[in-house]
């Protein structure tokens, strides 16, 4: 009896972990229950043999990613296959329309020249178009504003995007505006030389001062959706987070974060892994309240901040990098968007007030 293949569909696009952004449930597209007979073999070169256009690199780079589990169960690239396993291959990438619309919606140019545009994304925004979101993206209006200014992007691989923050983190994007521009910036980003300060606010009244997180991220077992920290493993890829606290509010503490690495999700992985998920983010945990009191006054105060903010506390404020043609070094920084910095001023002045009525108990004593 051959193996069982059940369903065979493969991505022959390699995925870009750098301009990767998780939106929507990964699809099974192959599953393969093996011979009861089969010799062992590594799953590797086993799955490559099964499915056409795939190559010995792109099936290593899904097995290390996580989309090629056995058994229900992450393995490594040099895992060999045994009789009755149960392989299953997931989508590498989520599918996307292969013709960008472009669409006249209003973009915050922070700056911009002959060979990139660095944008101020709003928060809410999608940054590319895939499953779901096909307009009203980052990418439709830049289409739309490169064709006013006579700029040809039918050869501009995903229309100069190098890199992505997520649908709900603000901040500076920086877009290549010519095939020469879009791959040296690209290469920077691979290298890890590009400059990116994040400013969030998290849970919790963060122990050190500065500190550095250097832990895999890679993608949740068991809910392919969302991502996770894996301590201790091979799983998964390197992620290094820099962090440095500004400010302190008793039950959340303003920080700074400094990319080493970009891996999709990090710094709201990595702070969700040392305790400190950040400020009403939904996904890791940050939606409710994490430190504090049981009054009810207190979770009315956090319920308010939560409807002026809602989505994560998380802005990409400086974006640093060489310029693709005239070898300068180049640094943007932004101003905090309103709903950020109108909750980071209901912290200092709730935590100003509780000081204050501290220090007036003290003093009636």
């Amino acid at each position: 009896m051959a193996n069982e293949i059940i369903e065979d569909v493969w991505d022959d696009e390699d995925p870009e972990s750098e301009i990767s952004e998780v939106a929507d449930e990964p699809v099974e597209r192959l599953r393969i229950v093996t011979d009861k007979r089969q010799e062992p073999l590594r799953i590797d070169k086993f799955i490559q043999n099964r499915l056409e256009g795939a190559t010995r690199n792109k099936v290593q780079q899904a097995i290390e990613e996580g989309f090629i589990l056995v058994n229900n169960a992450i393995v490594k690239t040099n895992y060999r296959v045994r009789p009755n396993d149960v392989i299953v291959v997931f989508e590498t990438r989520r599918p996307e329309s292969q013709e960008v619309l472009p669409e006249n919606i209003p973009l915050n140019i922070h700056y911009e020249d002959e060979h990139l545009m660095i944008i101020n994304k709003p928060a809410g925004m999608v940054v590319h178009p895939g499953c779901g979101n096909y307009t009203g993206t980052l990418i439709n209006g830049i289409s739309w504003h490169l064709q006013q200014n006579q700029v040809n992007i039918e050869n501009l691989q995903r229309v100069g995007l190098v890199h992505r923050i997520d649908k709900d983190t603000s901040g500076l994007v920086v877009i290549g505006k010519t095939e020469e521009a879009m791959s040296k910036l690209a290469a920077q980003f691979k290298k890890h030389t590009v400059h990116r300060r994040y400013i969030a606010l998290v849970w919790g009244d963060v122990a050190q001062d500065e500190g550095t997180i250097h832990v895999n991220i890679g993608r949740n077992i068991r809910f392919r959706k969302i991502m996770d920290a894996f301590p201790d493993s091979d799983y998964g890829k390197e992620a290094i987070t820099h962090y440095k606290v500004l400010e302190r509010f008793n039950y959340v503490t303003l920080t700074e974060m400094r990319l080493e690495t970009g891996r999709t999700h990090q710094i709201r992985v990595h702070m969700k892994y040392i305790g400190h998920p950040l400020f009403n983010d939904a996904t890791y945990g940050g939606d409710r309240i994490v430190k504090g009191t049981i009054f009810s006054k207190y979770k009315q105060f956090v319920d308010n901040c939560f409807t002026i903010l809602p989505r994560q506390a998380l802005h990409a404020k400086e974006l640093g990098f060489i310029h693709p043609a005239t070898n300068e070094w180049m640094q943007f920084n932004s101003d905090l968007p309103a709903d950020i910095a109108e909750v980071i001023e209901k912290w200092r002045s709730y935590t100003t007030g509780m000081t204050r009525q501290l220090r007036d108990k003290l003093d009636s004593r």
